[in-house]
């Protein structure tokens, strides 16, 4: 579903907007015409603080009509307080068509990615709700380009993440891929299953051998003229995770659609990169795969020969991410020659144990890359929380029979920290980063895109 508002600038005063049912105005600021009451006794009888995401509204009288106008406060004027502004302002006006909108000072591009990811719905409801605000109008101010930029990909992200598995599977993510690839300059690659086999893509053909939806390896590529410095993203791609045999109880499993969180920020990412003039070269993998129980699926006590050689002995097929991710992992390393490489994954419920709803956990072998991730995911408003790559929990999965086993088995807990290891395995010696997003990339069952912002804001500063 798209984003079902859109952001202009008005050509005359507040007042003066076609169509304009409801108007904003900072609280403190001058709508431009008589209201007819005295906005500074109202906000202090409403006791308004001026907090961002506040909003005190007044019916006024323009040129013989009545409208609404919304006093909103901005807080202390940061990106995050003027996301929670602009995503106010669109709400209360939901069901209107038209908002115009004094701007707050600040950044505009926080302001207007909000605006514009308050109007994104999906719904596959039959009836008329009431929807998002149609326009959005800025008096006096350019809406910021690259606001827009980000919303559409969030709203991409979301979009791959929200639709349900019954049309989702790992052919049709690769489509999408190729599509968005083919309306923003990307080239693309994607591998079916004879492929997959044929070249020793292990983990990715395991995973996805007890559904009747083949899997995929999708590359996205985007190489700017002059570009010195290459980044990978890797993206997990589970179109839907039963647990395989290792079966989920199936209250767990109503969020599943949306284990491709992962792999469908990498595709937002990687469509607005032109858009956004990144110098930097990225590639794009999302390892996309069902995890289904079936007579051909994988079962505990199956040994893995993963691309590149290096062997996992799987002692729960719940933990499958990582076993697509891996095969991505040594793929670019042997093959991509990359500086960097970051890893984005829903992969395991320990690191929303740990870190709740709000923050992703960031592994990283390089102290450099770790504070370049942590220093944008600040500015984003995306935060993480960097976690420790034990070197005393690496014997807990050291496997009797493989390189590695796929989860651990002393009694060690960690589960995150233990995903982590094992994905350091296949990862190089190249610097690289590990994103835990297991936690902030949903909301009850719906997609946040968590990442897109943090990953775009790195991308440009690189």
């Amino acid at each position: 579903m798209p984003v079902l508002t859109g952001v202009r600038i008005a050509e005359g005063p507040l007042s003066r907007v076609p169509g304009a049912q409801v108007l904003a105005v900072p609280q403190g600021g001058d709508p431009g015409f008589d209201t007819g009451a005295d906005l500074a006794a109202l906000l202090e009888f409403h006791e308004a603080k001026g907090e961002a995401g506040e909003v005190v509204s007044v019916p006024v009288r323009v040129e013989g009509e009545f409208r609404e106008l919304l006093l909103y406060g901005t807080g202390g004027g940061t990106p995050a307080d003027l996301r929670k502004t602009g995503a106010a302002l669109a709400g209360r006006a939901k069901g209107k068509d038209v908002l115009a909108v004094i701007p707050p000072e600040g950044d505009l591009a926080a302001f207007t990615e909000a605006v514009l990811l308050a109007g994104y719905e999906y719904s596959l409801k039959t009836g008329d709700g009431k929807k998002p605000v149609r326009e959005v109008v800025l008096v006096g101010a350019e809406p910021s380009a690259r606001g827009e930029v980000y919303a559409r990909a969030a709203a991409l992200a979301r979009d791959l993440t929200n639709t349900p598995a019954s049309e989702k599977g790992p052919a049709w993510l690769a489509d999408r891929a190729v599509s968005a690839a083919a309306e923003s300059g990307l080239s693309v690659r994607v591998w079916d299953e004879g492929e997959l086999r044929e070249q020793g893509f292990g983990g990715i053909l395991a995973v996805g051998s007890g559904s009747p939806r083949p899997p995929r390896l999708i590359q996205l590529s985007y190489a700017p003229e002059g570009a010195t410095r290459h980044i990978v993203l890797v993206g997990k791609g589970i179109t839907f995770d039963t647990g395989g045999i290792s079966i989920k109880p199936p209250s767990a499993m109503t969020t599943m659609k949306t284990d491709m969180a992962g792999g469908a920020v990498v595709i937002g990412v990687l469509s607005a990169l032109r858009d956004l003039g990144v110098g930097v070269r990225v590639t794009g993998l999302v390892a996309a795969a069902e995890n289904m129980p079936s007579g051909s699926a994988m079962r505990p006590s199956d040994v893995i020969t993963h691309y590149g050689g290096t062997t996992s002995e799987v002692l729960n097929t719940d933990a499958e991410g990582r076993l697509v991710l891996a095969d991505a992992l040594a793929y670019a390393d042997s093959e991509l020659a990359p500086d960097a490489v970051v890893d984005i994954a829903t992969l395991t419920g320990a690191a929303k144990v740990a870190l709740g709803l709000r923050y992703g956990a960031l592994f990283a072998t390089d102290d450099a890359l770790a504070r370049e991730l942590e220093a944008a995911a600040k500015g984003a408003d995306e935060p993480l929380w960097r976690m420790p790559l034990t070197d005393d929990y690496r014997q807990a999965i050291v496997s009797d029979v493989a390189d590695v086993a796929n989860i651990e088995k002393r009694g060690f807990g960690g589960g995150s920290i233990m995903a982590a290891l094992f994905l350091e395995k296949f990862a190089g010696s190249r610097p690289w980063a590990h994103l835990d997003v297991a936690g902030p990339a949903r909301a009850g069952s719906a997609a946040t895109a968590y990442g897109v912002r943090l990953l775009l804001d790195w991308l440009t500063e690189s």
